[in-house]
């Protein structure tokens, strides 16, 4: 005689680590994370939002821009293009709010640009780990440097976030080593 085992999940229990494939772009993606987060380790908001290079880059503005990437990804592979709007519509106004992403604007800090990654960070990962089908597509929005009529799965987009995470991580390498030698590695 069969014993019916009760399948309802104990709300007590923390959900079961993600494994596999997802396993792998969430390890890849906390170490280019760390990476990126590293670089600001002992600075003042002065310092986050100096430019030391000939480059607009600062590192509040870099984690700002990477923060607001991951944000948008994550979105648009629940919901769509629409959340990311028509580039090709963009006004100049809308070019200089995007370049705001870039500087620490007054009043900001770099606890709070930190924290909205943090806070990012840990949607994205809860997608990863819920997300029913990484395979499942939406078509890009419209946008100069995306070619028309083309789709990215989920997986494709992660892939994406992890390589705008470790490109920028880089970038604030330099920048931090710039402002004052420190490095992230050697």
């Amino acid at each position: 005689m069969a014993i019916d085992q009760d399948t309802t999940p104990d709300p007590t229990q923390a959900p079961a680590a993600p494994a596999g494939e997802r396993a792998d772009l969430l390890e890849v993606l906390a170490k280019h994370r760390h990476f990126l987060r590293f670089t600001t380790r002992d600075l003042t908001d002065e310092q986050a939002g100096l430019r030391t290079t000939d480059s607009e880059l600062c590192l509040g503005g870099l984690i700002k821009h990477v923060t607001a990437a991951e944000r948008n990804w994550a979105d648009f592979i629940v919901d769509g293009p629409s959340v990311m709007g028509d580039f090709t519509a963009m006004t100049e106004a809308d070019w200089a709010r995007r370049a705001d992403e870039f500087r620490m604007l007054p009043g900001e800090t770099l606890a709070g640009v930190l924290a909205d990654y943090a806070e990012v960070a840990r949607r994205t990962d809860e997608l990863v780990a819920t997300l029913p089908d990484l395979g499942a597509t939406q078509p890009l929005p419209k946008a100069p440097w995306f070619q028309a009529e083309t789709e990215w799965s989920a997986r494709r987009v992660l892939m994406h976030i992890i390589a705008e995470t470790a490109q920028h991580a880089g970038h604030a390498d330099i920048v931090r080593e710039s402002l004052d030698g420190a490095k992230s590695m050697g």
